[in-house]
């Protein structure tokens, strides 16, 4: 009971208190209210201050550091996607500017005057209009010009084209090329897919015998490149930035990015004065716990050099001749002269086969 009372006289006094503050804090307002216009002028210039040093920043900090917002470009589509970046950063800024010296500016010249009535209109169809057509045109021709670029990059590929499979897993990239023979990947099918066959390699397409992988995406200069991208497991993203390459991989379905690299990486060594850049591809999508590791190395190297790391790289059916059991009979020969077996593999394989 006596703990009642305590909290009431607690309560009591407490909104005593600050009844007194309320009232306090009432005559100081009356007392300042001849100062009010004299403060208002004084926020107003503030404001306008911010704006001037704002905008003095803003453009000091993006000049100074012009030439660190993004990575030497590789690629001839690179050039065109950057200028269409750069288009819409200076669209961006240009409203950015206009509305921020208009917002400040307002703020200012229409601080509080006592003498000053407002105005009011009811609607101001010209101006409406206005505000909408322009940032509607502007947009509309932006979203089209990017539209008619994605679809070159992500379009059919030339008959000359280097077609090259990339495939990501929890917790790493694979790369599969077509053998130096037929130029052309083989069919693969996700239900084969097993510790060897990590491609899910379709043995009975005899375009498959010569495949081979690498963990190091090679890629000639001045050739258009074909990456097919697929997943195995959850959804990654092939990221290239010095190529502006980015493309997700998503499982049980394949996408697709062509580009031309004009650097080797001897040329962008050079370039940047680093002796020891390296181009890299990343995973951008979180993809787990070992997201961190999905780091792929990319080289680029002359049409010559690349053709010779073709000719000495072994197909992946010579790696693993156990699954010439899984090639077709009348297609073992074959498989064995493409994949670069000798005919006594061939006779191992069709004795594994009967057994």
């Amino acid at each position: 009971m006596n703990m009642i009372i305590g909290l009431g006289v607690v309560l009591v006094v407490a909104i005593l208190y600050m009844i007194f503050r309320i009232g306090r804090l009432m005559e100081v307002a009356k007392e300042k209210k001849e100062d009010d216009n004299a403060w208002n002028n004084i926020n107003a210039i503030l404001f306008l201050l911010f704006m001037v040093f704002g905008l003095i920043g803003f453009f000091y900090y993006s000049f100074k550091h012009y030439g660190t917002y993004e990575p030497p470009v590789a690629s001839e589509h690179g050039v065109v996607t950057d200028n269409l970046f750069w288009i819409t950063m200076a669209i961006t800024v240009v409203a950015f500017v206009a509305i921020f010296i208009v917002m400040f500016w307002f703020t200012y010249i229409y601080r509080y005057d006592k003498n000053r009535r407002a105005a009011f209109f009811a609607d101001n169809h010209y101006l409406e209009i206005t505000w909408t057509v322009i940032p509607a045109t502007v947009l509309a021709l932006l979203i089209f010009k990017g539209l008619r670029v994605w679809g070159d990059i992500t379009g059919p590929a030339s008959k000359e084209a280097v077609v090259i499979e990339m495939i990501g897993q929890q917790f790493a990239w694979t790369a599969r090329y077509p053998g130096v023979k037929d130029r052309e990947l083989g069919h693969h099918n996700y239900k084969l897919i097993d510790a060897s066959n990590e491609f899910g390699l379709d043995l009975t397409d005899k375009n498959s015998f010569d495949d081979f992988k690498s963990l190091t995406l090679y890629l000639p200069k001045g050739k258009e490149v074909l990456l097919k991208i697929r997943a195995k497991d959850v959804i990654h993203s092939v990221f290239l930035p010095h190529f502006r390459v980015k493309m997700d991989a998503v499982p049980g379905m394949q996408t697709q990015f062509k580009f031309t690299p004009t650097k080797t990486t001897e040329e962008m060594r050079t370039e940047t004065g680093n002796a020891k850049f390296n181009y890299e591809m990343a995973c951008t999508e979180v993809c787990g716990r070992g997201h961190f590791s999905m780091r792929f190395p990319v080289i680029v190297v002359e049409p010559e050099e690349y053709e010779k790391w073709m000719a000495s790289q072994t197909p992946w059916l010579k790696q693993n001749p156990d699954y010439m059991k899984y090639v077709p009979a009348n297609l073992k020969e074959a498989a064995a002269i493409k994949a670069g077996l000798s005919l006594d593999g061939i006779q191992t394989a069709n004795s594994v086969s009967l057994k």
